[in-house]
Formats: structure tokens, C-alpha cells, sequence
């Protein structure tokens, strides 16, 4: 503590002495700087996602090629991770708790009326980065879902999307440090 109390001191008189003698003082980036500078880690465990893992894998992949505010990873062994991804018969769907937290759903039952698992996986993943959906819409929206039809494989969110995800991330956590609560949402 008196160390601090001495280096603090000798700042603040160095600072003055600068701007005494014309020169210019200049602080050190602040932590919460490089906070808002770095990517939230979002991870995920796809462990019960069945025959859809690679799926996940590539969806995960392309949010983390699209934006730069938050990076999707798995999660290591033993850790508990912020989206669980499971299968199941029903239709897709994520619960959403809070920003870049919940469970996808990755329903059999769109799978097998013909839908590209990956936009699946993509689009799940991108209601649990704060993305609503946006129905009707074309193959180019990602968030258009299922209303594309069963011809879209398109798994890349559009710019607009992107742009929302990073605001989502990049300024909430900016300002915040943690994370944003939102409602508990259910998706499809």
C-alpha cells in the first residue's frame, strides 16, 4: 500500500511537471478498455447434440468468422459452459436466459422436412447472441429461418445481423463489464 501510495504520487507530479513545461501527459489505457477491446468468450457444450455436432461445430464457426465482439468455443471438460446444445425430435428451437447464455434445441423434425442443419445451428446460435427472428423473410436473413424454405442453406448472418450481434456484445460489455440480463426467451 505505501508503494502504491508512492508511485501514484510520482505520477501525479510527473503528469504536472509535463504539463508545466508545455509537454503532454498521457494515461495508461484503463482495464476496463481492454475489456471492451477484447471478445467475450461464449462457450458451449454440444456434447448432446447427437448427429448434428459437426453442425454446431460449423455454425459456431461461422458467428466467430462474422463478428468480433464475442467468440464461441467449447467449452473444456469439466467446465460448465454458457449454451448447451442438444437433439431432439421436436422443432428447433433456443432458450434464451441471458445475453450468450441458454439451450438450442436442434430439431429432428426441421431436419427432416428438409432443412439445412448448419443454417439450423447458425440460427439457434444466433437468438442465444440476441438475434430475434425475423419472419417472413429472404434466404439472404439469416434470422428468416425456416420461412426461406427448405432450399436456403445459407448459414451466414447478413450485415445487419452482424452489426446487431456486435452492439449486443461490444457495447453492452463495454459499459457493463458482465452480463446483460434479458427475459427467458423461447425461439424457434
Amino acid at each position: 500500500m505505501h508503494v502504491r501510495k508512492l508511485t501514484s504520487g510520482f505520477a501525479a507530479a510527473l503528469a504536472l511537471t509535463f504539463s508545466l513545461v508545455g509537454g503532454q501527459a498521457v494515461a495508461a489505457p484503463s482495464a476496463d478498455a481492454d475489456r471492451a477491446l477484447a471478445a467475450r468468450v461464449v462457450t458451449y457444450d454440444a456434447s448432446g447434440s447427437a448427429e448434428f455436432r459437426s453442425a454446431v461445430d460449423r455454425g459456431a464457426a461461422i458467428w466467430n468468422e462474422s463478428v468480433d465482439a464475442v467468440e464461441l468455443r467449447p467449452a473444456a471438460a469439466g467446465q460448465r459452459a454458457n449454451i448447451r446444445v442438444l437433439a431432439d425430435n421436436g422443432w428447433p428451437r433456443a432458450i434464451t436466459t441471458s445475453l450468450g447464455n441458454g439451450t438450442v434445441y436442434i430439431g429432428r423434425q426441421a431436419v427432416n422436412e428438409g432443412h439445412d442443419t448448419i443454417r439450423i445451428s447458425s440460427h439457434e446460435l444466433g437468438h442465444i447472441l440476441g438475434l430475434p427472428d425475423r419472419k417472413p423473410g429472404p434466404c439472404s436473413s439469416l434470422m428468416s429461418g425456416s420461412t426461406a424454405g427448405t432450399t436456403c442453406t445459407n448459414p451466414y448472418p447478413n450485415t445487419a445481423e452482424k452489426a446487431e450481434v456486435e452492439g449486443n456484445f461490444g457495447g453492452a460489455f463495454s459499459r457493463t463489464g458482465g452480463a446483460v440480463p434479458l427475459n427467458v426467451m423461447i425461439v424457434d
